[in-house]
């Protein structure tokens, strides 16, 4: 097939790190894992036009996805960072992803199907670009010079905050934590350029304040840290290997902890709600791990509850630190810094928020594992709305296996 728009993606390090440190532990330890993958629109109601529009298009930006490979300097470039293994780059040297891995298609009611089948070590990688793509061909329909002004402005508002941020800051005692921000919105950006642009302005206003980013290529490309460690898929997935489904979250943190003995060191919460975290998070995963990542539920009750955890273990919260990246922009976090500061270390990913912040309603967009080596496989999260699986029967099996209650 014929692409008639430019590229997208040009590049396989335009993706999120932790598709690189997930991909890593799964092709050295669970290598013939097979994976299915579901595309959802959380907003599909409120469309400006129905995401089925967008298929043909879709499809080609798919074609052309499928034909990149990494270049040697993008290769170096990953050499370059400690927790990546030899033998894992010189796996990236020959990759390649698969086009009959993924299938597009629309359903009646205008939606847009998009369906990824095969083994992990392949459909894991399609994630951030598949949504990075849908985001940027639904948008470019909807974009003119009035909305990038508006961007702009909204832009240039953030780095008047932060500059405020900055000078707030500088009035802290030496052993007050810093208030640190990270991009997380490559997912959900306006475009690719848009994000660079804010990624970069933001960067160079505070660079003290804004300096990581979850992409990779930006990473690369700006100086700046790349920031990542483990998604919900990781952890799911554990809940389909050789292990009791009860032992499935302490099995996932032992193959992180033996795949990157150290480094990476921030374990995500809400895969089965924190309640049911905190049971298997022990004084030895709380002593391993350097931290904890929030991504959904009350951001103030789940802070309160990690920090009476560590307390109740002898472990001194100040020496631990709790990330923060459910739908945050920067007051929220800039909020929750100072709630926690003088308790616990802090950072923040901020996403839509950076990245598609336009004066445009957004598109809430999802692609999850759904199934693993043939099992269904789900998310417990914090939030209502976030558990996504059509297999209802294991959905109850979950709930009772770590004693999560029904939302009300």
């Amino acid at each position: 097939m014929t692409v008639t728009h430019a590229p997208i993606i040009t590049s396989l390090l335009d993706n999120d790190l932790y598709k690189f440190t997930m991909l890593q532990a799964m092709l050295h330890q669970f290598p013939q894992t097979h994976g299915v993958y579901r595309f959802r629109c959380r907003n599909n109601k409120d469309t400006a036009y129905p995401l089925a529009d967008i298929k043909e298009s879709l499809e080609q930006q798919l074609d052309s996805l499928c034909e990149l490979r990494f270049s040697e300097d993008e290769l170096e470039y990953l050499r370059g960072l400690r927790f990546l293994r030899s033998d894992f780059v010189d796996y990236l040297e020959l990759f390649k992803l698969k086009r009959r891995f993924i299938t597009v298609s629309t359903d009646g009611k205008g939606r847009l199907c998009i369906d990824i089948e095969g083994p992990m070590i392949q459909a894991m990688f399609f994630e951030i670009f598949v949504l990075a793509i849908v985001n940027e061909l639904y948008f470019n329909a909807l974009s003119d010079p009035s909305v990038i002004e508006e961007g702009q402005r909204r832009l240039d508002a953030k780095v008047a905050l932060l500059n405020h941020y900055a000078e707030e800051q500088s009035k802290y005692s030496q052993d007050t934590p810093p208030f640190i921000v990270a991009d997380f919105g490559t997912r959900r950006r306006f475009s690719k350029r848009w994000q660079a642009h804010v990624v970069e302005t933001l960067n160079k206003a505070q660079p003290n304040i804004v300096s990581g980013t979850s992409n990779v290529y930006l990473a690369k490309k700006l100086g700046m840290t790349p920031i990542g460690t483990m998604a919900h898929e990781f952890m799911q997935a554990f809940q389909a290997l050789d292990v009791r489904l009860r032992d499935s979250q302490k099995a996932a943190l032992e193959a992180w902890v033996h795949e990157y003995r150290g480094d990476l060191g921030i374990a995500l919460t809400d895969v089965v709600g924190m309640d049911a975290f905190l049971r298997d998070f022990d004084l030895y995963f709380a002593k391993l791990f350097d931290g904890l990542r929030h991504d959904s539920g009350d951001p103030y009750i789940w802070g309160d509850k990690a920090i009476a955890h560590y307390k109740k273990l002898k472990i001194d919260p100040k020496t631990k630190i709790l990330t923060f990246s459910d739908g945050l922009d920067l007051e929220k976090a800039w909020e929750l810094h100072q709630y926690f500061k003088d308790q616990i270390k802090t950072s923040f990913g901020i996403g839509t928020n950076l990245t598609n912040d336009m004066g445009i309603m957004p598109i809430n967009i999802v692609l999850k594992l759904v199934e693993c080596n043939g099992q269904p496989v789900a998310k417990l999260s914090d939030s209502p709305g976030k558990t996504m699986i059509n297999n209802d029967t294991y959905l109850a099996y979950l709930r009772q296996v770590f004693e999560v209650d029904e939302p009300e």
